[in-house]
């Protein structure tokens, strides 16, 4: 059968991720050192030492996130099954894309950073939030935004379609409120509001839109190496500009991310290995497909992985 990698994203950072792989790894090593210099602050000491309060700050945490994700693909692929697909959520979307060749690192440094500067400042001018829908399946979801919005006019959409118990809404602060208050009435059986201060993708994030496409336009993408199963599509993509269509697409469409465990499923992938900090993703593999090898490269014995 097959194999697939994936790259976790925003929210799943933490104070002294990635430190393990920088002490372990000449190439996670190569990889913060770059970061570092080419952003011009010391985003490695960040990731290691924090604080949790600008570690959480979306123009930080895009950066860190990929960058912590990309250190340790370069020191354990080697080592991993060669993957057939790869994918990424939200975020991490483009960290798949620089592992399967279709960006550079320095090119897709050059994104992230951006991207988080340019959604940090639309959060600034419309507040927005996201919270987790536990126990609801896309269809309830969709109706409690749609209850919401006609109730209040405020905008709030789904964001993620992450497994079939759990979607992650996106919105204005107000909508959000509501939201909370209306959901038992929609059979939602926890509410959960996560700590982060902007809504991504939701319209409230179309001022972005613009200026990423002018910065995308400026850099060259490559075929894939690989596949990349994309967020907009849930199914690759392989021709460069329909990729980045679809990324520009991402900062206002919801991330597919069920779909698309179920489409890697129906096309041979039994085994998902997780790159990046935390677990989050391998979480959602085991309830979309639960027969599926999962594994997460954060809660490995780095030292004896990499010998």
């Amino acid at each position: 059968m097959g194999a697939a990698v994936l790259f976790p994203g925003q929210a799943s950072q933490y104070v002294g991720m990635g430190h393990a792989w920088y002490r372990a790894s000449d190439e996670a090593r190569l990889v913060f050192a770059y970061a570092d210099e080419a952003l011009g602050y010391a985003l490695s000491d960040l990731c290691f030492n924090g604080p949790a309060e600008r570690l959480n700050r979306t123009e930080i945490t895009q950066p860190a996130v990929f960058v912590t994700s990309l250190a340790m693909w370069k020191a354990a692929r080697e080592r991993l099954p060669r993957p057939d697909y790869f994918a990424g959520h939200s975020l991490g979307e483009f960290t798949a894309l620089v592992a399967a060749d279709v960006l550079t690192f320095e090119d897709g440094l050059r994104i992230v950073a951006r991207r988080g500067q340019l959604m940090a400042e639309a959060g600034e001018k419309a507040p927005g939030g996201m919270a987790a829908l536990i126990g609801a399946d896309i269809h309830r979801a969709r109706r409690l935004c749609e209850a919401v919005t006609a109730h209040s006019g405020e905008v709030l959409v789904v964001a993620n379609d992450n497994n079939p118990r759990q979607v992650v809404i996106s919105g204005t602060l107000a909508a959000l409120e509501i939201a909370e208050r209306m959901a038992g009435e929609h059979g939602i059986r926890r509410f959960v509001r996560l700590p982060i201060s902007i809504a991504p993708h939701s319209p409230l994030m179309e001022p972005v839109r613009a200026e990423l496409a002018a910065l995308l336009e400026t850099i060259p993408f490559r075929p894939p190496r690989r596949p990349v199963v994309l967020n907009r599509t849930a199914a690759p993509v392989g021709e460069s500009e329909a990729i980045k269509a679809a990324i520009i697409e991402q900062l206002t469409s919801p991330v597919r991310w069920r779909e698309s465990l179920l489409w890697m499923g129906e096309h041979g992938v039994d085994h998902f290995i997780e790159v990046g900090p935390k677990d989050v993703l391998t979480g959602l593999v085991r309830r979309t497909l639960r027969r599926a090898k999962v594994e997460a490269l954060d809660t490995v014995d780095v030292e004896a992985l990499l010998g």
